[in-house]
């Protein structure tokens, strides 16, 4: 691990920390309180993700919509106008747009095999996001002078990863440059998560054979065909299986490359100083 005691945390002149559990359980939120200090280079995996790795998909997209509407295919023949996602810390929406979600066509759903080649170019983009850490690091020190640097990861690295596997490059890579840090939920906290995606489903990236797995239960238990699936009735009968399914690889990432602190703690967390002594109770609790 990067800092091996609490003490080499505390005298560290550089902290740097990677952030990864659910979405929802106050990622951003403590990255937005440590970058508020002044202090902190907030790096946002899901913003490098939609602007750098997936925002010439996400425009041909677009633009391939537009293409069905007369009016809006002159002008884009002719290069009147032209079509961009806008994404933002705070608003990903072009992201899980393009992502989509698998079932009924006439009800926004993609077929399977599409919806499996976007899944793919997601994690291709999640891991290269990722990789580029080491660069961010480098350039938040060498343009803007920050000591510290937070990796705001998105919910879904614990897919592409092997904990258990010594050797695993994306672990091997991060876990040199960052201090990995998982924000544990309680039950109470994974059945909001449930209500809120209730109300409002997202696309979510899965791992390939959790996601044929679940695909192709959902279909016998239903006695469905690939287009007669309701998009979001499948979303909403995954999600809660999904989050089951994260939980021991999340667990195995913090056990075997990092520490733990719970959704509650770091709520509680308003300053600098109250993160840096979070840290240091993780970092002792661990050793």
């Amino acid at each position: 691990m990067l800092y091996s005691s609490a003490q080499a945390w505390r005298d560290a002149p550089s902290k740097r920390v990677l952030f990864f559990g659910m979405s929802g359980l106050g990622k951003t939120y403590i990255s937005n309180v440590l970058r508020g200090s002044g202090q902190w280079f907030h790096y946002s995996a899901d913003y490098r993700i939609g602007t750098r790795y997936m925002g010439e998909y996400i425009a041909d997209n677009a633009k391939a919509e537009a293409m069905k509407v007369p009016f809006l295919r002159q002008l884009l023949l002719n290069d009147s106008i032209d079509i961009s996602s806008n994404i933002t810390f705070e608003n990903l929406s072009a992201v899980t747009a393009y992502l989509g979600v698998p079932g009924d066509p006439a009800k926004g759903g993609l077929p399977i095999a599409e919806y499996h080649r976007r899944q793919d170019q997601f994690r291709r983009a999640e891991i290269d996001a990722l990789l580029d850490t080491r660069y961010f690091i480098e350039r938040s020190e060498r343009i803007y002078g920050y000591p510290h640097f937070i990796c705001d990861s998105g919910g879904s690295i614990c897919e592409w990863v092997d904990a258990n596997d010594p050797n695993d490059p994306l672990l091997t890579e991060l876990s040199a440059r960052t201090l990995l840090v998982w924000i544990k939920g309680t039950e109470a906290h994974t059945q909001e998560l449930i209500r809120r995606f209730d109300r409002a489903p997202k696309p979510m990236a899965y791992q390939p054979e959790f996601l044929t797995r679940v695909w192709q239960e959902y279909l016998a238990e239903n006695q469905l065909s690939d287009s007669e699936v309701d998009p979001h009735a499948f979303l909403r009968w995954t999600y809660a299986q999904a989050l089951a399914h994260r939980q021991p690889r999340y667990e195995a990432m913090a056990a075997q490359w990092g520490v733990t602190v719970t959704a509650d703690q770091i709520a509680q967390v308003q300053s600098n100083s109250d993160f840096e002594e979070l840290i240091s109770s993780a970092l002792e609790a661990r050793s």
